[in-house]
């Protein structure tokens, strides 16, 4: 891994044709070095696209029931700069599916997506991502 100012580029060991988180900063994803700006989705088989959503404090419990339909094994949620918890009545639908979800500031769920990713596990990473 390594630092360019208060950018971080990734460097995993992934086959290309998955989505990679290759690097992250200030308003941005960068994935398989194309930048994201914005709240992002995530999966390994699928290109990034836009989650939408308006911010951390307008979350619903349907913006999570949504991504039931993409049938993930785990939901990576990164919260921004810090790690913010949801109320759990917002990520019932998931609990009640069998999906676990892990709360995580982005930068940590960058890393844990590829981790997972990499393991061949099917995982979403929805990445909030503030102004």
């Amino acid at each position: 891994m390594g630092t360019s100012g208060d950018r971080l580029k990734l460097h995993a060991d992934a086959p290309s044709s998955l989505s990679t988180v290759t690097g992250y900063g200030p308003g941005f994803i960068e994935v398989n070095k194309s930048r994201h700006p914005g709240h992002l989705l995530l999966l390994p088989e699928s290109p990034a696209r836009p989650w939408q959503v308006q911010s951390f404090d307008q979350l619903r419990a349907e913006d999570f029931d949504a991504l039931l339909a993409l049938r993930p094994e785990v939901v990576l949620l990164g919260t921004g700069a810090r790690q913010r918890f949801v109320h759990p009545r917002l990520t019932a639908g998931l609990a009640r599916a069998g999906v676990g979800i892990e709360v995580m500031d982005t930068a940590a769920a960058c890393r844990t997506y590829n981790i997972l990713m990499s393991e061949g596990r099917h995982v979403l990473a929805v990445f909030l991502q503030e102004e």
